[in-house]
This record gives structure tokens, C-alpha cells and sequence, in this order.
């Protein structure tokens, strides 16, 4: 059975090797600044006491007030599991975090989805475009503020008619 780390353990090992770089903690996870994600990130990875080889997801959660992106990591010669968050910055404008592909090459397709989902753009990732919707497709359908035609004010038969 794989072990999880704790988040009060977990932010003290990250703190370690990137001081300053841990946001805050609860039982199981652990938040970091956007501006240590690609520090903590190959850490995390190089690292001989995490040597979190495994990406296993990446998630993308809507607070209305702010975006998150959560980071599920696996240690397979460890046997190891933590929760890894990063908070998209104040608002609803424009959220944008580093890419982890050049860490995990398996973080590529995820961010892609998260782009196309929900809007939230990963600065140097080597192919950001849709990967579900087609381009141009009017916003990411996800977000808590995605209005679908049923939805709007506009009659949808008086649109097509235009």
C-alpha cells in the first residue's frame, strides 16, 4: 500500500530544499508559491528522500474567488504519495503557472486540458492548444461562470436566425 505523505511533513521536507517556497499546509496537502513551482517541482523529482518520478494527475478546481491546480505525485522506488497545490493568483483574469513539463513529460496532455477547461494558461509548455474543444471555441466550460446558450438571455433559435 502506497504511504501519503502529510501535509504538515510534507511542507516541512519542501522547506528544506526551498525555503519560503511552501504557502501553507493542512492534513494532507501542501501549498506552494506559483513562482517555486518549477523549484519545488524538480526537487520533488531529483531529490533522493521524494524522487516523485510519477506525475499521476494534474487538476484544476474553480473557487469563483481564485483558481488552483492540484498535483497528485507518486514515488514508485519509495512507495510514496503527496498532494502538491498551487494557488492561480487573486481573481478571475488571465491565471497563468509555469509548466512542469520539463520536470514531468506526463504533465503535458494534463495541462492542455486544464488550458482548455478551464483558461488556465502554463507559461513555457511546448504545445498549448486545445485538446478536447476546437479552436475558437468561446471560453472553457468548466469554469463556474460558463453561460451555455440554455443558459443566456439571448433565444437561441433568434441567433441562429441572424
Amino acid at each position: 500500500m502506497t504511504v501519503a505523505w502529510r501535509g504538515d511533513q510534507f511542507a516541512a521536507a519542501v522547506e528544506t530544499f526551498a525555503p519560503g517556497s511552501v504557502a501553507g499546509h493542512n492534513d494532507s496537502d501542501t501549498w506552494v508559491y506559483p513562482s517555486s513551482l518549477a523549484e519545488v517541482a524538480m526537487g520533488l523529482r531529483d531529490r533522493p528522500e521524494f524522487r516523485f518520478d510519477l506525475l499521476s494527475s494534474i487538476s484544476a478546481v474553480d473557487y469563483i474567488d481564485h483558481y488552483e491546480v492540484v498535483y497528485h505525485l507518486t514515488s514508485l522506488p519509495r512507495n510514496m504519495k503527496a498532494v502538491l497545490k498551487v494557488r492561480c493568483g487573486e481573481g478571475r483574469e488571465e491565471p497563468t503557472l509555469p509548466s512542469v513539463t520539463g520536470v514531468w513529460r506526463g504533465a503535458e496532455l494534463q495541462e492542455r486540458e486544464a488550458w482548455d477547461l478551464m483558461g488556465i494558461r502554463f507559461e513555457g509548455h511546448p504545445n498549448h492548444k486545445r485538446i478536447m474543444l476546437w479552436e475558437g471555441f468561446p471560453g472553457h466550460p468548466l469554469r463556474k461562470d460558463f453561460v451555455t446558450y440554455s443558459q443566456s438571455v439571448i433565444d437561441p433559435e433568434q441567433a441562429a436566425a441572424e
